[in-house]
């Protein structure tokens, strides 16, 4: 991975598909109303379960395709936000494992205040999807959309055990013309691996904005 300062600036793709606006709108859906039906709130711990369980196949690739914050961060947020790079103390694993436990010890002593009642159950759920979205959205107006995906404690639990697994390849007829890496949403250099042939980052969210920016098709997945 790059040092945060040699990031390239993001710029926001002009489409994305409708499935990740409709996600984005359930999650602003939840912050919205999960106080009055706790029942909503459930879907924070069932995207995160889907997080870590897809993290073991593909690595980041829930975080790319199919989780609701990082659509509301892609989609409807994206207008809002920044361009600038991220402080390298985001990237450092230490810190990012101790965003984990302290939120993870957070959440369990919340529930653990009424652990008989679902609905307790439900809020608090809610309350920690509003807890780090009002983190998320003042970072990525300051830097770029999905800061807070730098550190989510899922992204992180999920780059580390399959990060390396369904990684982007580069073919030799790569130009070097930097256009999927203006579209990264994470930042990340591409082109410049184009001799090793794959992408190395385990924080690929392999969300394919890069795939459909390359003007000569020379990104793709594994068959």
């Amino acid at each position: 991975m790059k040092a945060a300062a040699d990031l390239l600036p993001v710029e926001l793709p002009i489409t994305k598909p409708l499935h990740r606006w409709l996600l984005g709108l359930f999650m602003v859906t939840v912050i919205l109303l999960g106080w009055k039906y706790p029942l909503l709130g459930f879907a924070v711990p069932v995207a995160m379960a889907t997080g870590m369980v897809g993290g073991l196949f593909r690595g980041r690739y829930v975080c790319g395709n199919v989780c609701p914050r990082g659509s509301f961060y892609d989609t409807l947020f994206g207008y809002f936000a920044g361009k600038r790079p991220l402080p390298a103390f985001m990237y450092r694993s230490d810190f990012r494992w101790g965003v984990m436990v302290v939120l993870m010890s957070f959440m369990t002593w919340r529930i653990s205040q009424n652990p008989g009642d679902w609905q307790h159950w439900g809020r608090v759920f809610w309350s920690m999807c509003l807890i780090t979205t009002a983190i998320g959205v003042p970072l990525g107006m300051i830097y770029r959309a999905r800061t807070w995906c730098s550190f989510c404690p899922v992204g992180t639990f999920a780059a580390a055990v399959g990060g390396g697994k369904y990684r982007l390849e580069i073919a030799a007829d790569c130009r070097q013309c930097g256009a999927c890496e203006k579209q990264c949403p994470m930042g990340f250099s591409i082109a410049e691996h184009r001799g090793d042939g794959l992408v190395p980052h385990r924080d690929c969210i392999k969300c394919s904005s890069c795939v459909a920016a390359c003007p000569r098709g020379a990104l793709s997945w594994p068959s």
